[in-house]
């Protein structure tokens, strides 16, 4: 052990100085990563290991899952635990035939040992194989018995139950003696020389097995059966023992069970894995036995295999069929002798160890003019008769006519044994065989064949091209079927089918690259290399992009010489490859520079992915398309353009919907790279969108996706300014206008991206009479009835340009200005409609603002109305929407509207500032004198003046964006405190007259790696606000919320920074600490105020002031505590009177309890207003008032007399308060005459519910209505 800790920190020293040298190679340094980890591990592996050596078995069975847990890690790196195995699986199988020799079998004591260590024996074997692990088992020839006896207890020991989230290794450990056992029947020994129990039986003859044989036999029959990894490694133990030399009574008997089992199916499930277990361990033999030995059972074997593999149990079972294939194509390679064709193509893999050796001269001569001619072409021919008369066994047909159909199957693992049988069977036949194998697996690539037939006989071609059973000659037929299996994709209903078969032809071309010289693969991979890297490209799938870009890699590292195959394997990398936008938008560009690309491309587009079935898919490739028109302009215009504009009127859907879309996508490359559209091409162009009309495309299944697909052709057209008659304009406008009053949101923001390139092309320049009246119409439609018209017309302003503002700015932006509030009549709220409205004003406000400035016409007095407008007005306006608090069945709906508020705010304070910074420097020139004469403060304060945005301005919307920043709603926190770094750190325009401006930055960094809408890191932030004046309002209004709400984490959060807010003073600034409490129980009366009656805030506020009040805060504010609570009080009298929201009674009560147990003349009128919520109509909160009297009672003594408070306590304990109200309401009464209160109050309240009991029935009806409530609530 001590020696391997060694090796291992040499090896992570040799990994550290290795990380230097090749940074570059990725692959690598992830393994040398996962290598570095696991040396890491291994000390924690060695040291647990040392344990369980030292004291010969597990001591604390937590390291056993420890170990297990850092094995599994490696599933996929098995071999980085090959040279620590012998140190691991060699002292722990000592331990188990060192304690198995002590202790004895019959022990105990012996299983609790071994199985623990048997978990970690298990799981090296599961992570690296088996074959790996068995080569450290012990194997002498006594460990025979040792083990059979271990197993047979192992066997015979049950479970005590079959339900544990652990194991409990007993599986383990059956696994592993079977494994050991595998080991040890290989003794060059006759097994009855070592078998003890022959000695003390005199009636064993010479051809009886011996005893220890039969009871190897009897578990590994009664394993077959079991559905667990058992029952695969009794197989093999079975193929070890069996195929020995003094076994063939054994084995025959043995074959004639397995004979019995397979020609006896049933429906039952223990009869089902005993099959799959003797198909299983049959083929297991056939691949350890000699020919001799398994020659006489084929006939009887093969006769259950083709009954069984007809049969309805392999129908239903995959995995029952793909054992009956492996065994089908083992039987075929017993029937056939072993032999290595002369006709063999002898691939680059055979000579490259000869190559090594030879002389520089004979390697290029060896390579320029492929394999030798003497190993390959005169054998083929002096051999070729001995092939033909090779006799092949009749059999032979049949099994691979059942490998053909494997192929077919419907499971892939069954394709793929077949797969590789047809492989190993075709290398022991003659060539004339092999060609009809060959043209039978090309059979399968027929249209009327399915997907699987298609990829098995994928398979089947990659696995004769990596044996070289695949000759040169035979791929001028085989190429074009591969060809089309890298396109196969088959529509079927809403999706399609084929990429398994796409994968698997990428995997027949990375065959080829390694099989053939590049002599033979020169044509070869010219014609598919155009195909692969479509596929790479293109194929919607990541694995089948991975794929052929891996197989073009193997091609050209392999072959050699292949033009521009280095840059095309740099920019088709895996990771580039990831991302389907990457590929189709890059990727593919970068490779149709080169000479052989730009068509195929082109092709595949065009016939495959505008009419792809997915939309995504149909718009992404109309992008790529058009990403390729700089390469060739006039190809494009000339003939793809001309093909596709036909397309747009096809009768299938993805057909015109991806042509519509592709046709102005390509219009607009082609302006942008300068070629202009013959006038009969843009006629035709232009004429498109009225034929789509004209045929009534928009109705019907497809007519919401050929809307936004039209507006987006429109969008391009316009962009690229294409000549339209006035007709085809008007035709247009009325179709974007359409769109507009769809309800579909895509469509309006399609319409709307339209609108804005259609005005600027064809209404501004245009000198017609109905241009005029288009912002008018719009602004009429804004108080449609219809929501979706609202919505479109607010939008529509938005992007409307300044000459069709200019005449109507007024109108525009006061009516957007009104489109924004909540809606008086409730039918006709809409949040949508108001987000747009905010938009829309915003968008207005730019436009206006922005050409103002350009055009220099107009004077500073005749804008200043227009910013005028915009200070009092629009951002008025936006102050009000961002206190929109909308709720509906989809939630807080306000969001949206408080989200693009704080937006549009944001844009206001440029317009604003950008004004202000142009106008001080037109009337610099007028006031430098009078400023300069200025005192310092006086000229800030006329600089205020004279500034459209002022301290007062920015103080607001500071306040209220950092309000939504300490909201419950993460995105919102997240996007105001985005809203906040970019107003404090612009860096265009300087945003002047913040408050406390070097203290928000330094609670708002520039740092945009700071997650905002993570509650831990922006409250303690945030809170640090409260401590100045012009923010702490607003902030603290919405920090309730969080501290008050439902959400546990964000209430946890918000509360926690909160409290360490008010504690994070030194110790000895006592009066810094009060002050802050102070400050914070004020603000917590304004809100109190501020929203009275408004139960979004107030509840939750109400449960903000229980908390402090739990954790002692506010109640040692010497005089100001009284003034506080006396607030508090008032504002309970509002709120709870009439109240019937159990939140804010709760919340009300134990405020209430707070007030009444402090020693100040405030606790008798919370007391008294506390008692008379023991005549509350419901029972829960007469029950909770209770409580909190009587809690009340004990902490504070001076509000009952001494005499009377055993009495009051006594009567608050014993009487039922959620039973008869009347009864409690004497009892209230009383409690009120012993606490000596006045019943002024009682009184009233009495009044108030007499007045209300007389509109209602007495005391049945109160109790129904009550019932009704509580079921409502959830109790």
């Amino acid at each position: 052990m001590a020696l391997e800790e060694e090796k291992t920190e040499m090896a992570v020293k040799d990994i550290e100085e290795g990380e230097e040298e090749e940074e570059d190679d990725e692959l690598g340094s992830k393994e040398r990563v996962l290598y570095k980890y696991f040396l890491l591990e291994w000390k924690l592996v060695s040291s647990l290991l040392k344990d369980i050596v030292s004291h010969g078995r597990v001591t604390d069975p937590s390291s056993v899952y420890t170990i297990r847990s850092i094995m599994d890690k490696y599933q996929e790196q098995g071999q980085l635990l090959e040279p620590y195995l012998e140190s691991i699986v060699s002292p722990l199988m000592l331990i188990i035939r060192t304690k198995t020799i002590e202790l004895g079998v019959a022990s105990k004591e012996i299983l609790e040992i071994i199985k623990p260590i048997c978990i970690i024996i298990y799981s090296l074997v599961t992570v690296c194989g088996y074959k790996a692990v068995i080569k450290f088992f012990p194997h002498q020839v006594s460990d025979l018995e040792l083990a059979v006896s271990l197993l047979e207890k192992c066997h015979n020991t049950n479970s005590g139950t079959s339900l544990r989230q652990e194991s409990t290794g007993e599986m383990e450990a059956k696994c592993v003696i079977l494994l050991w056992l595998s080991i040890l029947v290989l003794v060059p020994f006759d097994i009855s020389t070592v078998d003890t129990s022959i000695a003390n039986n005199s009636n064993l003859g010479e051809l009886e097995p011996a005893p220890l044989v039969l009871r190897i036999i009897g578990f590994s029959k009664d394993y077959l059966s079991t559905a667990g990894p058992m029952r695969t490694i009794a197989g093999l133990l079975l193929s070890k023992l069996l195929t020995r030399p003094d076994m063939p009574k054994v084995f025959m008997s043995f074959t004639e069970w397995t004979h019995e089992v397979l020609s006896s199916v049933t429906d039952d499930v223990l009869n089902h894995f005993r099959v799959l277990g003797a198909v299983e361990a049959l083929a297991s033999i056939f691949k350890a036995g000699g020919r001799k030995l398994l020659l006489d059972v084929i006939p009887m074997v093969w006769k259950d295999t083709s009954a069984l593999i007809k049969s309805s149990a392999a129908t239903q079972s995959p995995l029952l069929r793909k054992y009956l294939v492996k065994l089908t194509q083992r039987i075929g390679l017993t029937c056939l002798p072993h032999r290595s064709p002369s006709w063999r193509y002898v691939g680059r893999a055979s000579s490259f160890g000869k190559n090594i050796s030879l002389p520089a001269s004979r390697k290029n001569d060896q390579c320029s003019h492929g394999p030798d001619v003497d190993s390959s072409n005169s054998k083929e021919s002096s051999d070729y008769i001995q092939d033909e008369d090779m006799d092949v066994p009749d059999i032979v047909e049949e099994i691979i006519e059942m490998l053909l159909s494997g192929l077919k199957d419907t499971d892939t693992v069954v394709r793929w044994s077949a797969a590789k049988g047809i492989g190993r069977i075709t290398s022991r036949l003659t060539s004339v065989l092999s060609e009809e194998v060959l043209s039978s697996v090309l059979e399968l690539f027929s249209p009327g064949e399915g997907d699987g037939s298609w990829h098995g006989g994928c398979l089947a071609l990659a696995e004769l091209a990596r044996r070289g059973l695949l000759l040169p000659i035979s791929l001028p037929k085989v190429v074009p079927v591969v060809v089309k299996a890298l396109h196969y994709d088959i529509r079927r209903g809403p999706h399609s089918v084929g990429s398994h078969v796409r994968d698997a032809a990428a995997y027949v071309c990375w065959a080829f690259g390694r099989a053939y010289y590049h002599e033979d693969m020169r044509t070869i991979l010219e014609q598919l290399a155009p195909h692969l890297l479509t596929v790479a490209c293109y194929d919607r799938e990541v694995n089948c992009r991975r794929a052929a870009a891996a197989a073009f890699q193997e091609n050209v590292g392999r072959q050699g010489n292949y033009p521009h195959g280095i840059d095309i394997v740099n920019t088709a990398d895996y990771f580039s490859l990831s991302s389907r936008v990457n590929s189709y938008l890059h990727v593919s560009v970068c490779i149709a520079q080169y000479e052989g690309y730009l068509y195929p491309f082109v092709d595949e587009l065009l016939d495959n992915k505008i009419c792809h079935w997915e939309k995504g898919l149909r718009e992404l490739a109309a992008e790529a398309l058009s990403a390729l028109v700089k390469y060739d302009p006039e190809y494009f215009a000339d003939s793809v353009v001309e093909k596709i504009v036909p397309c747009t009127l096809s009768s299938d859907l993805c057909m015109r919907h991806g042509a519509t879309l592709a046709a102005g996508e390509l219009v607009l490359a082609l302006h942008q790279c300068g070629y202009v559209l013959s006038s009969d091409k843009q006629h035709r162009i232009a004429g498109v969108v009225p034929a789509i009309e004209k045929a009534r495309l928009y109705r019907g299944k497809g007519g919401e996706i050929m809307r936004a697909a039209v507006s987006r052709f429109i969008e391009c057209i316009s962009s690229s300014h294409l000549s339209l008659p006035e007709k085809i304009k008007r035709t247009l406008l009325d179709t974007l206008n359409e769109n507009l009053r769809h309800p579909n949101s895509q469509i309006q923001n399609a319409a709307i991206n339209a609108l804005k390139q259609f005005f600027g092309a064809y209404m501004v320049a245009a000198d017609t009479g109905g241009t005029g009246d288009i912002s008018s119409k719009y602004l009429q439609l804004l108080t449609d009835p219809n929501v979706a018209i609202r919505r479109g017309s607010s939008l529509a302003l938005g992007v409307l340009p300044y000459e069709l503002l200019a005449k109507r700015w007024r109108d525009v932006l006061l009516k957007l200005c009104s489109a924004t509030a909540i809606e008086d009549n409730p039918d006709d709220r809409d949040a949508e409609a108001r987000v747009n409205a905010v938009k829309g004003l915003i968008s207005a406000c730019e436009t206006l603002t922005q050409a103002r400035e350009d055009s220099n016409i107009h004077s500073w007095e005749d804008d200043l109305s227009l910013f005028l407008l915009i200070k009092n007005e629009v951002m008025m306006s936006l102050f009000k929407a961002l206190d929109d608090y909308s709720v509906d069945n989809r939630g807080d709906v306000g969001s949206w509207v408080r989200e693009a508020a704080m937006y549009g705010l944001e844009k206001c304070i440029y317009i604003l500032c950008k004004r202000d910074s142009i106008g001080s420097a037109r009337k610099s020139d007028e006031v430098e004198s009078s400023v300069s004469e200025l005192p310092d403060c006086d000229s800030v304060k006329t600089n205020q003046m004279d500034s459209l945005f002022d301290a007062n301005l920015a103080s607001i919307i500071v306040g209220g964006v950092c309000k939504q920043a300490v909201e419950k709603m993460d995105k919102l926190r997240e996007a105001a405190a985005k809203v906040l770094q970019r107003i404090l750190y612009n860096k265009t325009i300087y945003i002047p007259y913040i408050p406390y401006r070097e203290k928000l930055e330094k609670i708002v960094p520039n740092d945009t790696d700071i997650k905002w809408g993570v509650p831990t890191l922006s409250y303690p932030r945030f809170v640090k606000l409260l401590q100045y004046d012009c923010y702490s309002r607003p902030v603290l209004s919405g920090l309730v919320i969080s501290t008050g709400g439902l959400q546990e984490s964000l209430k946890k959060a918000s509360i926690s920074a909160l409290l360490k807010f008010l504690q994070a003073v030194e110790p000895e600034d006592l009066n810094e600490k009060r002050s802050r409490e102070f400050k914070l129980s004020t603000d917590i009366l304004w809100v109190l105020q501020q929203y009275k009656r408004c139960d979004r805030v107030i509840v939750p506020t109400l449960k903000t002031i229980e908390i402090f009040f739990s954790k002692k805060i506010f109640l040692n504010m010497e005089a100001h505590t009284p003034i506080f609570c006396a607030g508090v009080l008032d504002s309970l009298a509002v709120e709870l009177k009439g109240s019937k929201d159990f939140s804010k009674l709760y919340a009300g009560i134990a405020i209430l309890g707070y007030i009444a147990s402090i020693s100040e003349p405030i606790n008798s009128k919370a007391f008294s207003h506390l008692l008379t919520f023991l005549g509350h109509r419901y029972p829960k909160i007469r029950k909770a008032s209770a409580e909190q009297v009587y809690l009340v009672l004990l902490q504070n003594e001076n509000l009952v007399s001494e005499d009377v408070m055993e009495k009051s306590l006594e009567i608050i304990s014993e009487t039922c308060w959620e039973g008869d109200i009347e009864v409690a309401k004497h009892q209230r009464l009383e409690l009120f005459n012993m606490a000596g209160l006045e019943t002024g109050l009682l009184y009233k309240t009495n009044g108030v519910s007499n007045k209300d009991g007389r509109k209602k029935t007495p005391a049945t009806d109160e109790n129904a209505s009550y019932s009704s409530l509580v079921d409502s609530i959830g109790f």
